[in-house]
């Protein structure tokens, strides 16, 4: 025989029924049990009705639930610092096809376009793969030392590959692919990550204003390093003052954020989050359609420059391609920001990736000063809401805020293989013949295939949500009594079979 006392038993019986049927004493906060008509009785009346949350210990029903500022100087202070982190990361990955041409003509001639490729295309792989192991260490309170780190690394990474000899594509490889691609890729989900940190009815619009740094670094970084690769400064000064430029930007970014939440108490088990993460239709689906448009969203990056130099166009406007497509791309991530809210984020994605997929078919047209320019204009702006909508979108999708980092890094590590076999295949079809129309078409089908995921992913969403306000219809109808006769008799049942305890008194088992 043992004996416990009655606060075990009460925690025993909470545990083994339903919660809400629960009779509360004192004044202790929690649901009050419904009597047989569904109502509260006059002594319950007073008692306090708060949520109960799985996460708390059990002694503990209160749980507050995070508020949001929704602005001041410290979260728009953070947005710049997040800001500066993609101008400096995911801005210089997307500013590859400077390299792509430069090392072809010039530095790595003896390479074919597919091996120069594998450069970016795997610094473009670490950048958002890296998120599935900072997500889960953002999301345990590590974000500091996400942040400074990774901008060392970057740093260092892009100073040695000012050091890079010609001809030497595994010294470029190692630091440019893997060292800058690891820097870059510990700080990108931390710093997306840390804005929901401020915002929540404005979280679109500052996530997308920190998605638009990396197409301002895709402007400012090609202007730059055109000007100065092919000048008096040669190849390693100018990789040296882009890498001074980066490394200040970097350091003004680590003292302008800070996170304001604590990290959540209880962080599950990979595995078993990414076992409830598989089981999210929705979630599945618009990982998919961001994995198979990306592999077409770098072909324009990577090829665009190359593409209009061997298609004869002027020299000058050529090495402007970029600069006009990621100008146009700015703009594409900033305005979505204002108006997602109202139009909806899925269905704005869904524009831009079905308009983007039929510009990728037009490059195969690709042979003009008009057609490099109109192209570069209309996809820039496509391709900049995209990006600038991926985050925003898995926010939405997320329930719990706390898992959020780790579904951003579980996203990001999936797309990431696009943009890891995205550019050597598109690179492999070209050929150095320079078929044209071969990565053209495969570009085109894949950001078709996307499309089409994400008008899945719409309606979908769209059918959640409609049993999702059903079965609160249905709840709210129990709460004022409306409940069946079957779910009042078993809340009947279940309440009747509590017995009451005096706190000073023991139980016999």
């Amino acid at each position: 025989m043992s004996r416990r006392s009655s606060s075990e038993l009460q925690l025993s019986s909470w545990n083994s029924k339903p919660q809400g049927f629960f009779p509360p004493r004192g004044p202790t906060t929690m649901a009050a049990a419904p009597n047989s008509v569904g109502a509260p009785s006059a002594s319950e009346s007073n008692s306090t009705v708060e949520p109960l949350s799985p996460t708390k210990a059990k002694d503990d029903f209160t749980v507050t639930a995070p508020t949001f500022p929704e602005g001041g100087l410290q979260a728009w202070a953070t947005v710049a610092g997040a800001f500066l982190i993609q101008f400096c990361g995911f801005g210089y990955t997307t500013s590859f096809g400077v390299y792509e041409d430069f090392y072809k003509r010039e530095y790595l001639t003896q390479s074919s376009p597919s091996a120069i490729a594998w450069i970016g295309s795997i610094n473009a792989f670490l950048v958002p793969s890296g998120g599935l192991i900072a997500g889960r260490l953002y999301d345990r309170g590590y974000f500091y030392h996400l942040i400074i780190a990774g901008s060392l690394l970057l740093s260092f990474s892009l100073f040695m590959l000012s050091l890079c000899q010609p001809q030497q594509l595994y010294q470029i490889f190692l630091a440019q692919g893997l060292g800058a691609g690891l820097g870059a890729g510990a700080t990108y989900v931390p710093s997306v990550a840390i804005v929901s940190h401020y915002f929540k009815k404005r979280r679109a619009l500052a996530m997308t204003i920190v998605a638009a740094g990396s197409s301002l670094g895709a402007v400012v970084h090609p202007l730059m390093l055109n000007n100065t690769l092919r000048s008096h400064l040669g190849f390693g000064n100018a990789v040296r003052a882009s890498a001074g430029l980066v490394s200040g930007l970097l350091l003004i970014a680590c003292f302008l954020m800070r996170p304001r939440l604590p990290p959540p108490a209880a962080n599950p088990p990979l595995w078993k989050s990414l076992k409830r993460f598989s089981r999210d239709g929705v979630y599945i689906l618009a990982t998919l359609g961001m994995t198979t448009f990306t592999v077409g969203f770098y072909f324009p990056l990577f090829y665009l420059q190359l593409d209009a130099i061997t298609h004869g166009v002027n020299q000058t406007l050529a090495f402007y391609s970029l600069v006009i497509l990621n100008t146009s791309s700015f703009v594409g991530r900033v305005t979505p920001g204002f108006f997602a809210q109202r139009v909806g984020v899925i269905n704005i994605i869904i524009a831009a990736t079905g308009c983007g997929a039929v510009l990728l078919f037009c490059m195969i047209a690709l042979k003009s000063v008009a057609s490099v320019i109109v192209i570069g204009i209309i996809f820039g702006y496509c391709a900049g809401a995209f990006v600038t909508l991926m985050a925003p979108l898995i926010a939405v999708l997320t329930e719990d805020i706390g898992e959020l980092g780790l579904r951003m890094g579980v996203t990001f590590g999936v797309v990431s293989i696009a943009g890891l076999v995205g550019p050597p295949l598109n690179g492999a079809l070209l050929t150095g013949h320079y078929v044209w129309w071969r990565p053209a078409l495969f570009s085109g089908l894949m950001a078709l295939i996307g499309f089409f995921l994400f008008v899945a992913t719409a309606v979908v969403s769209q059918r959640r949500a409609a049993t999702s306000r059903q079965a609160t219809s249905v709840a709210a109808g129990e709460v004022v009594g409306e409940k069946p006769p079957a779910a009042v008799g078993a809340a009947n049942r279940a309440t009747s079979n509590l017995e009451v305890v005096p706190a000073d008194d023991t139980v016999e088992t």
